[in-house]
């Protein structure tokens, strides 16, 4: 409920305790209980010292079926593969929670672009870019990206990342200023392409991430539907893309 909250989510499925099948869990809600395995990688002795040059480059969240409210998962996290790329070394965090029987709940490949850091060899599996659409796309919303945006997802998502919230350590990693969580801006965007349509269904979300979001400003999302295929683009003011190739796949 306080994932939903700080995206700014009104639909009731997403709060309401009564319902017999509990309480709707957003579709990127996964990245709350992934995070903290994500800590233990990123500190890793080859990782720690390079953790002011990683950037949130592609994500690919796949969704067996929702999580539930209530219910106990067991998440695992590995190194699936490294390469180079040119703006550097690119890292695929691989995370999967899995139920109290074992079935699969949720799979993401969390890529993870090491800027200006070499690969002697590649090893592993890698992550292909999304596919580019070909579709025109028309604008779906706006996202208004308030002062405090970060502030407020780093909390009600338990995500800390102090380039996110710490205005000192942003500047010291070489960025401009706070900047907004990829997660967060992919989860925004994924909420404007899903208007009229159950999140329940998603089974599939990835898109890259081609630019920072600085706080305050304003997104625009355009989408366009194919059958059960969303596709979707997220622009900054400028008309630049902060979210590209991005796309929601859906089920019955």
């Amino acid at each position: 409920m306080a994932y939903a909250a700080a995206l700014g989510e009104t639909h009731a499925r997403y709060y309401d305790t009564t319902a017999p099948e509990g309480v709707l869990a957003h579709p990127l809600f996964p990245v709350c209980y992934e995070w903290p395995l994500a800590q233990p990688l990123r500190n890793l002795p080859a990782l720690r010292p390079l953790f002011p040059r990683l950037l949130h480059a592609q994500h690919d969240l796949r969704i067996a079926r929702p999580p539930r409210a209530g219910e106990t998962l067991r998440v695992s996290a590995r190194i699936a593969g490294v390469s180079q790329r040119r703006p550097g070394a690119f890292v695929v965090f691989r995370f999967e929670a899995r139920d109290a029987a074992g079935e699969l709940v949720t799979v993401t490949n969390f890529g993870a672009l090491y800027r200006d850091v070499p690969v002697e060899s590649a090893q592993g599996e890698g992550m292909e870019d999304p596919p580019s659409s070909g579709v025109e796309m028309k604008p779906v919303g706006t996202i208004p990206v308030s002062p405090t945006a970060a502030h407020v997802y780093t909390e009600c998502a338990r995500i800390w990342n102090p380039i996110h919230t710490d205005i000192a350590y942003a500047r010291a990693a070489g960025l401009p200023g706070l900047i907004l969580h990829g997660t967060a801006t992919l989860a925004l965007s994924v909420s404007r392409t899903l208007h009229g349509v159950d999140p329940a269904k998603v089974r599939r979300v990835r898109c890259r991430f081609a630019g920072m979001v600085p706080m305050p400003s304003t997104l625009t999302v355009l989408a366009a539907r194919e059958a059960q295929e969303i596709a979707f683009e997220t622009r900054n003011e400028r008309g630049e893309a902060v979210i590209s190739r991005g796309s929601v796949t859906l089920g019955a």
